[in-house]
């Protein structure tokens, strides 16, 4: 199936990811296994058909998945969409008199379409656009968790500056500074800080 190996770009090996291949046959197993050799993926675990598939999705982590269409129980395009609602990059495989149709049943769900018989260097490139969309996604989810952690640490520091104010007397200035200073003096967050203020003063649910 896999047509030119010579002379093709071969993408750069960044951080290995996950993919589960949905194929029925071992050749078809044989045949993406080699288009993976050399790329940020790695096969991590094999699937001969969607009900099989959709049990690994459920208690497994991949990074994408690999659709081999048709399979024995279904076609595998409502595979490939279940597999994209679940946040995963998704390359679905199919004969190429098939292509656009399919492609355009799938595209809005984020899933990339390749025709059969399979170009090396096509699929290979579809895989660099897999890995990018997962960066993109990492990143955005890696933000998210930062802002979350920055809205958690201002909301138990503002509940800590309100009891130093109301137990200690302390203008709302000088309650800021206490919190820093003690963060800075013993070098931990000032999360924590506030957490030993608000525990102290009785009042443990600030979350």
């Amino acid at each position: 199936m896999p047509a030119e190996h010579r002379g093709e770009r071969r993408i750069p090996r960044t951080v290995a990811r996950t993919a589960l291949i949905v194929t029925a046959t071992e050749k078809g197993r044989e045949v993406f296994k080699a288009l993976l050799a050399d790329t940020v993926f790695r096969a991590a675990a094999f699937a001969e058909n969607g009900g099989e598939a959709r049990r690994m999705l459920v208690s497994q982590v991949f990074d994408a998945v690999i659709v081999n269409a048709p399979l024995p129980d279904e076609f595998g395009a409502e595979l490939a969409r279940f597999a994209a609602g679940q946040g995963l990059g998704v390359l679905l495989a199919v004969k190429g008199e098939h292509l656009d149709e399919v492609s355009a049943r799938v595209a809005g769900d984020g899933v990339l379409t390749v025709g059969k018989p399979l170009s090396a260097t096509l699929f290979r490139q579809a895989l660099g656009l897999l890995d990018a969309a997962g960066s993109r996604v990492e990143q955005a989810a890696a933000e998210n968790q930062r802002l979350r952690q920055k809205l958690e640490e201002a909301k138990a520091v503002g509940r800590a500056k309100c009891l130093l104010v109301q137990y200690r007397g302390l203008t709302e200035a000088e309650a800021h500074r206490f919190i820093e200073k003690e963060a800075m003096d013993r070098r931990i967050g000032r999360k924590a800080v506030a957490a030993e203020i608000i525990q102290t003063y009785g009042e443990d649910d600030y979350g």
